[in-house]
């Protein structure tokens, strides 16, 4: 388990974390969400020791996090940035990294690379954006890694390709169980991955609780404009959209004497997101 207690951040005059408190198990897919700012990759880079917070502490399964290499090297995190040399080819990058961390699997890196379409000759700087995000993708799915995690890791990606990530992402998680942190802003895309949900705003948590849980927060009733209007008098409308004679509305508490003419479904994460940190 990854533990963060009473971290704060600051860079000069800005403070990205405040005494934030977050726990990760193990063997679960958590959703880091939050808008731009929000404090996700800072977290995410306390996390593997590229920066050291302010105030505060992490531990992994007991231990600290900070200046620890026996517990980084259960970490691995694919990051926004590149920080690969441009000029090192991607299969020499490969071999460097299974010094570092043993578990690391050279075949499935190798399948993994030719499935998405990566030319593993080629030199890191040569790469597109799509294939430098997959050439990361590749690195931390075959690390063998405990802790997997990933910050924007479509970035570039076409649709097909987010698809193939997502598969084989469930592939890995199925075969080695592991603890996966997925940040990104394409929420409907990993909404049915998710099994925990962490929302970061203004450096702080917002939200931590089971994808289950939030499910049951609310709900969506959609029909004919008229009806669903009436319906939905004085109840706590996170947002709607109209088609036509139709409406849908997101709602925020539990169903109750939905009449027949209406339609209702689980809430939507990326709306129940968009009310939180738009509040």
């Amino acid at each position: 388990m990854i533990e963060v207690r009473n971290v704060t951040k600051n860079f000069r005059n800005v403070t990205a974390l405040r005494s934030l408190n977050v726990s990760f198990g193990e063997n679960r897919i958590y959703g880091l969400l939050g808008r731009n700012g929000a404090g996700k990759s800072t977290l995410l880079n306390l996390m593997t020791n590229r920066l050291i917070p302010t105030e505060g502490f992490l531990y992994l399964d007991g231990f600290p996090l900070t200046e620890n290499d026996r517990v980084l090297g259960k970490i691995f995190c694919m990051s926004e940035n590149t920080l690969y040399e441009p000029s090192v080819r991607v299969e020499r990058i490969f071999k460097w990294t299974a010094m570092f961390y043993p578990a690391f699997d050279t075949a499935y890196a190798a399948a993994l690379a030719e499935k998405f379409g990566l030319d593993t000759r080629k030199k890191v700087g040569q790469l597109s954006t799509g294939y430098r995000s997959i050439f990361k993708l590749v690195l931390t799915l075959a690390s063998g890694a405990e802790y997997l995690l990933f910050d924007e890791p479509v970035l570039g990606l076409d649709a097909n390709h987010r698809q193939l990530f997502y598969e084989e992402l469930l592939a890995r998680y199925s075969k080695r169980p592991c603890t996966v942190i997925l940040s990104t802003h394409l929420i409907e895309e990993i909404a049915s991955l998710i099994e925990h949900v962490v929302i970061i705003k203004d450096g702080r948590i917002l939200l931590d609780r089971p994808a289950e849980e939030i499910h049951n927060m609310g709900f969506t009733v959609s029909g004919k404009k008229d009806e669903v209007e009436k319906w939905c008098a004085g109840k706590n409308i996170l947002g709607s959209q109209e088609i036509g004679g139709l409406m849908l509305a997101h709602i925020l508490g539990r169903r109750s004497d939905i009449p027949a003419s209406l339609t209702a479904t689980p809430l939507d994460l990326q709306q129940l997101f968009i009310h939180l940190t738009n509040s």
